[in-house]
Order: structure tokens, then C-alpha cells, then sequence
């Protein structure tokens, strides 16, 4: 109640009861002061409920000449205003609400129309969307659970690992289906769930096989004319030598021939290697070996590299034992130096450092490593050519890979060689200060030593 209606109906109730007082204190009379009390109550309601009615229609502010009671014009126009402006906000939503939907659509067009599948669950791994191409690959529906529609183990174990793990997943060739393959890829999404892609490459690998295959067979079928050349140059440069005759410039195309020869004979090994590598055919056998033994066995395996103006020195060597096959290591490190001395001449000559130190850094739950290094300080590398010096037949220096003869095959080599020890492989390089190559294995903690001794007498002893 607003206080000037208070004030008027406290008002009246005084004066009502003051009358009473006055009336019954000059005639004290029972039967004046009642109907007299009566007649004030009855006057103070009718003032009370006119001043409430008059306070009623002072809100609705009718205008000069409306009744009581009756809306006025500005209250429906205040009405109308507030209509129009939900009219607007509701005709806006409306547009945002089709402009998703659009979007929306579009995008489920988009990506049905990928080559690739594609499919989202949520945190129960339950399917939350897929296209079409990944309802064609495994007739994957929306609200199923993915492991009811997929079986292959390596497929939901990536989808697992994004869900658990918050993390990404790839994998570079998984099979699916009836000998076909996959690439696939699977990350966590911020909402939760996780979204998994997948790309055929199952031609991309036989076409890489056959590639292979080619390789592989052109290499070995070049071998034996390329010994039958070699040999009867090498006799033919004996008669010459023998019998000290003098035949111009023949005597210096049959060394140019031998040279060139002897190039090929090392390009086709080196395609033999990496063929027989890549396609798995040549599996690294690691056993347990000293760092000492190992870095030795490469000074030996090299020492026909080092000339009068080559040297090699040894840098910090640790005393561990690493996990590593012999052979393929003293290869990877032979190739390795054989760069150096090819590519590291400086002003004074060349200087080739080789080193083996205990890793700084280790990941967590993996075991501790070695770090090989072979630096020289040469020309360096610039960092353009960083990314892809492991590239097959990529040459950072072109014009110097021609005079030396390189196949540009060796660091590729090397590097599947220490993937397949579980390590991996590296350069750092400036400009003008040189290069130095390094690569890990896996250093045999004493557990793992004995493990390792035992495996090996059950080997030899045939139990």
C-alpha cells in the first residue's frame, strides 16, 4: 500500500474515533455510542475502498473521459511493442536455427562425399555419427556401440586408446576386411568422445610392393654382368700393366670403366639392402654387446677409409652393454663415416669424431638409451634439406655426390636399420661449423642382461 493511502485511511479511523469519544463522554449512553460506533466503521470502509479504487484507476492512467477500469491506448500500445520485439527475436532465432541446420547439412554432405571413413562415438564408445563411406566399410549405425559393427582388434584398440588416453592415435597400415588396408587415425574430441578416420591404402602398398619387387630384381639381375664387366677390365688392365705397352688414352677409359663399374656394383647393393630392409625380408637379430666391442668392430670395418689428410678420433664412450645386431649397426655407423670423410673436409683436412653417450633424455616408460654420434666439421647442412637428408636418393649437395659417388641410399639405410632396433635417428647441423649424425638404441639394464643370457643358452642348447 503506497503511504499516502496509509495516511488517508489512518486519517478517517481518527476521526471516526474521535467523533465516538466525543459523543459517548457527553452522553454516556450505551445505546448512543453503539449505533454511533456502527455509522464510523461504516463511514471509515466506504472511504477506504473509494481511495483504493481511486488509487486502482490513477495506475491504469486512463485518459480524460475513459470509465474506470477500462485499459487505455498506451497500455496496448506498450502491448504491441512488446509483441513486435518477440515477433523480431523469434523470426532471428529462427534464421541462426536454419543457418545450423544449413551448415549442418553441408557438412554431413562434405564429408559423405570424402573417400574416406570417417565415424564419431561418444564416451561410452557408443556411435555418435558416420558417413556414408564408413556405413558402406562396416554398416556402422548411430546408437549401437562401434564394437558390436567392428571386429578388427587394432581398429578399436586405437579408438580406445583416444577415448582412455585423451590422446592421437596413427597407425600407418592396419588390415580391414578381406585383405585390405588402413590407414587410421583417431583423437580425442574437447565435448568428449572421440572421432577415428580411415584411408584405404591398400593400393598405395601394392603399388610400393611391386615397386620394390622391381627394384629388387633389376639390383640382383644387374650383379652378375656387372661382376663379368669388372673381371675382364681388371684383366685387361693386368695385359696392359704386364706388358708395359703403351696404348694412349685406352689404358685411362679401362680405369674410368672400373671406376664407374665399381659405382654401380655398390648402387645395386645398396638397392639390394634397403629392398631386402624395407620389405622386411632381412630381420635384425639384436643380442647384447658392448658399446666398446661394437664402436671398435667399426674402426676396424673402416680403417681402409682413413687416408694421410682423414682422421678419426673417439670421443666420450660410455661402458654399457645395448641391445643391437652387430652387423646392422657397424653398417649404419660405417655409412654414417663414410659421409663424414665424403662431405666433412674442411681447411686442414678431415676430422671425424665418433662417440657414444648416454642419452640426456628418455621418455617415460621406455628404456634408457645410447646415443651415437659421428660428427665432422665440414660445410654443414642447411636446415631445408634437414627434413629429407633420410629421403631415398635425396642429395642434399648434388654436385658433390657426384664426384664422390654416392648412391644417396646410405642414411636411409640407417635409418630403417635403428627403427628397427626401436631407436631413432638424427642430424644437427649449422652451416660452416659441420654436421653431426646421432642415433639411440637400447641400453640393457642388468634384469634385462640376464633375461637376454637366458634366452640365448636356451638357443644354443636347444631346450
Amino acid at each position: 500500500m503506497k503511504p499516502s493511502l496509509f495516511a488517508f485511511l489512518l486519517l478517517r479511523a481518527a476521526i471516526g474515533l474521535a467523533v465516538t469519544v466525543s459523543v459517548y463522554a457527553l452522553l454516556p449512553r450505551w445505546w448512543v455510542a453503539v449505533p454511533l460506533g456502527i455509522a464510523s466503521a461504516i463511514w471509515i470502509a466506504w472511504e477506504g475502498s473509494h481511495a483504493v479504487l481511486e488509487g486502482l484507476d490513477a495506475l491504469r492512467a486512463p485518459k480524460t473521459g475513459e470509465p474506470s477500469g477500462v485499459p487505455s491506448e498506451t497500455a496496448f500500445v506498450e502491448f504491441d511493442g512488446l509483441a513486435a520485439t518477440m515477433e523480431i527475436r523469434s523470426a532471428q532465432q529462427q534464421r541462426e536455427l536454419s543457418a545450423i541446420t544449413e551448415a549442418q547439412r553441408n557438412l554431413e554432405s562434405l564429408l559423405d562425399s570424402m573417400q574416406d571413413s570417417v565415424v564419431a562415438v561418444d564416451a561410452a564408445g557408443r556411435v555418435t555419427w558416420t558417413n556414408e563411406p564408413m556405413r558402406k566399410l562396416a554398416a556402422v549405425r548411430k546408437g549401437h556401440a562401434l564394437v558390436q559393427t567392428i571386429r578388427e582388434p587394432e581398429v578399436l584398440d586405437c579408438m580406445r586408446i583416444a577415448l582412455e588416453e585423451k590422446s592421437l592415435v596413427e597407425r600407418a597400415s592396419v588390415p580391414f576386411g578381406a585383405g585390405r588396408s588402413f590407414a587410421v587415425e583417431a583423437a580425442p574430441m574437447a565435448e568428449g568422445g572421440a572421432v577415428m578416420v580411415l584411408r584405404e591404402v591398400t593400393r598405395v602398398e601394392q603399388m610400393e610392393r611391386a615397386q620394390k619387387e622391381f627394384v629388387a630384381n633389376v639390383s640382383h639381375e644387374l650383379r652378375t654382368p656387372l661382376t663379368a664387366i669388372r673381371g675382364y677390365v681388371e684383366i685387361l688392365l693386368d695385359d696392359v700393366y704386364d706388358e708395359e705397352i703403351d696404348q694412349g688414352p685406352a689404358n685411362e677409359f679401362l680405369r674410368v670403366i672400373l671406376k664407374n663399374c665399381a659405382r654401380m656394383e655398390r648402387l645395386t647393393e645398396d638397392l639390394l639392402v634397403l629392398a631386402n630392409v624395407e620389405s622386411r625380408e632381412r630381420e635384425t637379430e639384436p643380442v647384447p654387446v658392448n658399446v666398446e666391442t661394437l664402436l671398435q668392430e667399426v674402426v676396424d670395418a673402416t680403417s681402409g677409409l682413413f687416408k694421410e689428410d682423414v682422421e678419426l678420433h673417439i670421443g666420450q664412450v660410455v661402458r654399457v652393454q645395448v641391445l643391437a645386431d652387430v652387423d646392422a649397426v657397424v653398417q649404419v655407423l660405417s655409412n654414417l663415416i663414410e659421409n663424414a670423410i665424403a662431405y666433412g673436409r674442411g681447411s686442414d683436412g678431415t676430422v671425424v669424431i665418433l662417440a657414444a653417450e648416454t642419452a640426456a633424455e628418455t621418455e617415460e616408460g621406455m628404456p634408457e638409451m645410447v646415443t651415437f654420434s659421428v660428427q665432422d666439421f665440414g660445410m654443414g647442412i642447411a636446415l631445408d634439406h634437414r627434413e629429407r637428408i633420410f629421403e631415398r636418393f635425396y642429395r642434399a649437395d648434388k654436385t658433390r655426390s657426384r664426384e664422390s659417388g654416392g648412391t644417396g641410399l646410405g642414411l636411409s639405410i640407417a635409418k630403417h636399420l635403428v627403427e628397427e632396433h626401436g631407436g631413432r635417428i638424427w642430424v644437427e647441423s649449422d652451416l660452416g661449423k659441420g654436421s653431426k649424425f646421432c642415433f639411440t638404441l637400447p641400453q640393457l639394464t642388468a634384469e634385462a642382461s640376464g633375461a637376454e643370457l637366458g634366452e640365448s643358452v636356451e638357443k644354443s642348447t636347444g631346450f
